[in-house]
């Protein structure tokens, strides 16, 4: 683990070179006795400490504390001082110094300040890191939709993010589970704690054990140092089991147990360890199907599935894609430093038609190309996939609406409905004469449609 740099600005180079000599084996130690050469160095090197003199020769040292400050906001500064300087040294940690340090300087209390800077340190690292994921949470990234099937899903998240209960995500690849695992652990009461993610299909199946549970130094050929499972550096917060039903089947009875006795036993372990974990899992698989041919166990599926949330497939909420497809839009351009604007009726009348097999995924990737390859501020057929750009031949007067094996009557139904409404320019007679259904009938439903 490479160590932590720290920078020594002193106006006397013997106290830079004996303070250097002291601090070198734990610390990467930078020192200068020139406030200006010492700033510069923070362009090019990421400073967890600053030990800083207060007299700097004709430099007042609370002005070189604000630089320092200014242009490294997350550096730890400790001022060093003589004894009759204390009130300037209460003033300089009214202006962001951590603590500070007398001269003569006592190195065994120096090394105990040092540490706790170094854990100040860590803990600011650590609050912005949970800013940013708090941020994915809220800023979805994808998880977005007007739809039935979406206010749905924001309701469940809405309503578990304080339950330590089980949850089981189910969809296809690319619907958003982990966004959805995300949201869960950020808007609820363990947010200030760790999310940590697993992915049981892309670990070998002779690795995995150790990845969930650690080993005990000696436990087997390689293991020089005892190692820490994801279960105990989780402790206390959420860990994401994803693709969950990928889990060798050996595997799922330890799981199953440590899911019942909230303990697990590193492998060569002799004690258990008690661990406060909140469990989410994900599959994009039929579990049921998966128990009838004895591939999953439907104990450990039951403790899993306590509160299951199913992620609908971008086809069938084809509604949604305009809003999915302004907030890429609004993403990429922020990343590639584009002035896209929205696309045009035709290209997106293409993406509604198409199926999306990669789902909410799919969508974001040929968002992305197209922005890329765009020569105009709006996005046009001639941008997208070739694969998009042409459309199977049709009857005149005529349009497919697609039908997927498993999708519900009341879901066909709808897509029918709408279709044919919108073929018919919104005429409701129209529509109704079609469908051969009345006009109260169809209004009745369209209210439906509207209140869902």
């Amino acid at each position: 683990m490479p160590k932590p740099n720290l920078l020594i600005l002193d106006d006397e180079i013997s106290i830079c070179k004996s303070l250097s000599f002291i601090l070198e084996d734990d610390y990467e130690v930078y020192a200068s006795t020139d406030p200006d050469e010492a700033i510069a160095l923070f362009s090019h090197v990421a400073f967890s400490i600053a030990l800083l003199d207060l007299r700097l020769g004709m430099r007042d040292g609370i002005d070189v504390l604000k630089q320092i400050r200014s242009v490294s906001p997350r550096t730890v500064v400790i001022i060093m001082t003589a004894y009759g300087s204390i009130p300037s040294a209460v003033e300089a940690m009214r202006q962001g110094a951590f603590y500070y340090a007398s001269k003569p300087i006592d190195i065994h209390e120096l090394k105990v300040l040092l540490e706790k800077a170094m854990e100040q340190f860590q803990l600011q690292s650590r609050v912005e890191w949970l800013n940013e994921e708090i941020q994915k949470a809220y800023d979805v990234h994808g998880l977005i939709g007007h739809s039935a099937q979406m206010q749905n899903v924001f309701s469940l998240i809405d309503k578990v993010k304080n339950i330590d209960s089980s949850v089981l995500i189910m969809g296809e690849s690319g619907t958003g589970k982990e966004l959805v695992a995300r949201a869960i652990h950020f808007a609820g009461d363990r947010q200030k704690q760790v999310f940590s993610t697993i992915n049981c299909a892309a670990i070998p199946a002779n690795l995995i054990e150790s990845e969930l549970f650690g080993y005990e130094k000696g436990a087997f050929t390689g293991a020089v140092t005892r190692k820490s499972g994801i279960f105990e550096t989780a402790n206390g917060g959420t860990l994401f089991l994803d693709e969950i039903g990928e889990l060798d089947i050996g595997l799922q009875s330890k799981l199953l147990r440590v899911l019942q006795e909230k303990a697990i036993m590193r492998i060569g372990g002799q004690k258990e360890i008690a661990i406060d974990v909140r469990i989410i899992a994900a599959t994009n698989r039929d579990l049921k199907k998966e128990i009838q041919q004895g591939k999953f166990r439907e104990d450990l599926y039951y403790r899993l599935n306590v509160i299951p949330i199913p992620l609908p497939p971008l086809r069938e909420r084809q509604e949604d894609i305009p809003s999915l497809i302004q907030h890429f839009i609004n993403k990429i351009n922020e990343r590639m430093s584009k002035q896209i604007k929205g696309i045009e009726p035709d290209a997106l009348q293409l993406l509604l038609d198409y199926p999306f097999p990669g789902n909410v995924r799919e969508l974001q990737n040929i968002i992305e190309r197209s922005i890329a390859l765009a020569d105009s501020d709006r996005m046009t057929v001639s941008d997208l996939p070739g694969d998009l750009q042409t459309k199977p031949a049709q009857p005149a007067d005529s349009k497919l609406v697609p039908v997927y094996v498993g999708e519900t009557m009341d879901a066909i139904e709808r897509k029918v409905i709408l279709s044919t409404l919108q073929a018919m320019d919104g005429n409701r007679r129209k529509t109704a004469e079609t469908l051969g259904i009345g006009e109260r009938t169809l209004r009745d439903k369209l209210a439906r449609y509207r209140a869902e």
